[in-house]
């Protein structure tokens, strides 16, 4: 893209051979390209890891832990083994070209696809969040399996692999901007200013922010949270998302690509809407734009280039009769994700930001290569799924050692409550409005990290009654409403009132 716009600014009649180096500059600021260049390289700077040791195999790019790749390629094989199964025993191709009468069915009902009733009684989700936990709690690194563990063997939690988490304190330096002094959008009061006044105040700065078109100041601004009516502009700058025309005409493709062609993916797409964001009070209207934002990202190749910084691997599938020859190979599903039971609920709380389809989508895919992802897939990253189960147990076994242990003797272990609010990133669970306000965070931090403590944190908020409870069915009851909680005050009170 640098080398189009410096071929562009030398035809231009003020670029003076004697002054290029200046005169390119200056074409770039006043043309406005500059800020775009910026934004650009800080986009890839949040997304891509840093640079491996140049004699760092490949594969530490993905994941440096041997036993964490082996378990999640043990994983990826279970998951297909289901697929595969469920396409035997209900003879259904992977993927088959649409009649031409069903083609045109399709596009005539695209933007009502909510209406429609296909029999999805013989599909079931090729796996559930609980399996995947019990996956988790299975993982073990084989150097401490038949020694000690010194530093490990007090944790005594579901999760029995000694990754580094952050305490309190870290933490605390890490999210310094929810400190109890600092003005925040979700908290009713402050002990500084009035809420009115700093609201004005936020939205006065989020304004002049959007106006310099500066990704690195919006994704600093949100962690204060965003103005309702700034969040969709200000995610858009973070993502670095601008729905230029040709984005536009890339997501016509993917529609049409939906519209040729019937995957077996679509099956469960439209199985895991009916089942979960249909039946949510939140959630339910945007069934239509959730079957057309899933559908497409199921086509999207270019979703495949976040498998270079993710510890897993596209599933690879064979023209009939060719099994096992490489070059009659395909990724399948395109975009290299099988969705599981939940996956759509990543999309359903962008409903409320993005009403025009190319944007929403790419909105969301972002969000996917950039953080979603993490929640299902097996890593050692500080974001990944098993750390913030760490980071959870973690804080509650050390901040709120009576309560874990009464769960825990009661077999009511925390983390068999919390996982699926992890998983989910807390959609479905929050109100749509606290959801927001948790995910500016997300965004802000660049980080899953505040999920982990949030459920920490709502275990905190309810320990009085969890104390009282002698079951696992009574403490999920004490958690199964989550709908009234206020997301920021939770995590103040947690991070900055505990005393550690």
């Amino acid at each position: 893209m640098a080398l189009v716009i410096c071929q562009v600014s030398l035809h231009k009649p003020e670029i003076k051979l004697e002054s290029l180096k200046e005169d390119i500059k200056d074409f770039l600021k006043t043309s406005g390209w500059e800020k775009k260049l910026q934004n650009a390289v800080y986009s890839e700077l949040n997304v891509f890891p840093s640079p491996c040791h140049p004699a760092a195999p490949p594969e530490h790019m993905k994941e440096p832990l041997a036993y964490m790749r082996k378990a999640q390629g043990s994983w990826e094989k279970r998951i297909l083994k289901s697929l595969n199964s469920m396409c035997t025993e209900l003879s259904i191709p992977l993927a088959q070209k649409r009649p031409a009468s069903e083609q045109k069915e399709l596009l005539n009902k695209w933007n009502e696809m909510g209406t429609d009733e296909p029999d999805l009684s013989l599909f079931r989700p090729v796996y559930a969040p609980k399996d995947f936990l019990e996956v988790l709690m299975n993982l073990r690194n084989p150097n401490y399996e038949n020694g000690e563990q010194p530093s490990f063997r007090n944790h005594l939690g579901l999760i029995q692999v000694p990754l580094k988490v952050k305490d309190i304190p870290e933490l605390k330096e890490d999210f310094s901007e929810l400190g109890l002094n600092t003005g925040q959008l979700g908290i009713d009061d402050s002990a500084q200013v009035p809420p009115e006044f700093f609201e004005n105040e936020h939205v006065r700065v989020g304004q002049k922010v959007l106006a310099e078109q500066d990704s690195a100041a919006a994704q600093q601004y949100v962690r204060q949270g965003c103005p309702t009516a700034l969040r969709a502009d200000l995610w858009a700058l973070i993502l670095n998302i601008s729905n230029q025309p040709e984005d536009i005409l890339y997501y016509e493709q993917l529609k049409s690509n939906v519209i040729q062609y019937d995957l077996l993916v679509d099956s469960l797409i439209y199985k895991d809407v009916k089942l979960t964001a249909s039946n949510d009070d939140y959630y339910f209207v945007f069934e239509d734009y959730l079957y057309q934002v899933l559908l497409c990202f199921s086509r999207d190749t270019s979703v495949l280039d976040h498998f270079t910084y993710s510890s897993a691997t596209p599933p690879k599938s064979y023209i009939r009769g060719k099994l096992g020859i490489e070059e009659y190979a395909v990724f399948y599903p395109p975009n290299g994700v099988i969705p599981f039971h939940g996956f759509s609920m990543y999309v359903a709380p962008l409903c409320f930001l993005y009403h025009e389809p190319s944007k929403l989508y790419q909105i969301f895919r972002e969000m996917y290569v950039r953080f979603f992802f993490r929640l299902h897939s097996i890593s050692s990253h500080p974001s990944g799924i098993v750390s913030l189960c760490l980071l959870f147990e973690t804080l509650l076994q050390t901040h709120l050692p009576q309560l874990f242990y009464h769960l825990r003797e009661i077999g009511a272990q925390p983390l068999r409550i919390s996982f699926k609010w992890m998983v989910r990133a807390f959609s479905g669970y929050l109100a749509t409005d606290q959801l927001l306000l948790l995910w500016d965070r997300i965004l802000g931090y660049n980080s899953l990290e505040v999920l982990a403590v949030l459920a920490a944190a709502v275990f905190a908020f309810r320990a009085v009654n969890l104390m009282e409870v002698t079951s696992l069915a009574a403490a999920e009851a004490v958690l199964a409403d989550l709908s009234t909680l206020k997301v920021m005050p939770l995590l103040q009170i947690f991070l900055f009132a505990t005393v550690t």
